[in-house]
């Protein structure tokens, strides 16, 4: 795939940044942003656009933290924030019970040189494992509103 159609992928699904898999298309299970924002300015950010969109973070996992206590190692700054919208998860959960395997949301924001790198999962592309039609309304109001979330960063 060329700049020119990545370009017009990203203009059509309103992100910033699209990444790219190991074949050199476009990735399809996140929704991907940069941000001048300085790293703990880009979570409190990404928390406060959460709430708007009715999302609670039940999680915070900081990863450069984790791996430096754990394995000695140093990381750059790096979160995963598990995102979740309680009446969404209630429906998903009354129409698939391990659904629960995939929630919640997670929303990724780290360090990458001057700018701070915001990824959320496409719960569309997340659904698709548990191929239940019921889920597709939720997997996409979901998938709008943490689509808003990024575009707002």
């Amino acid at each position: 795939m060329g700049q020119n159609e990545v370009d017009s992928l990203r203009i059509k699904m309103n992100v910033s940044s699209i990444s790219l898999n190991m074949y050199g298309e476009p990735s399809m299970y996140d929704i991907t942003t940069r941000t001048n924002l300085r790293y703990d300015e880009a979570i409190a950010k990404v928390k406060k656009e959460l709430a708007k969109e009715g999302f609670g973070v039940l999680t915070e996992i900081d990863v450069k933290e984790t791996l430096k206590k754990k394995l000695d190692y140093d990381f750059t700054d790096y979160i995963i924030l598990g995102a979740c919208n309680p009446p969404f998860a209630k429906n998903a959960l009354e129409g698939e019970m391990n659904i629960g395997l995939l929630l919640p949301c997670n929303v990724i924001v780290y360090a990458d040189g001057d700018e701070t790198v915001v990824s959320a999962i496409r719960p569309k592309e997340m659904f698709k494992l548990v191929e239940n039609k019921e889920l597709i309304g939720i997997a996409d109001e979901i998938e709008e509103r943490l689509e808003r979330v990024i575009a707002n960063i």
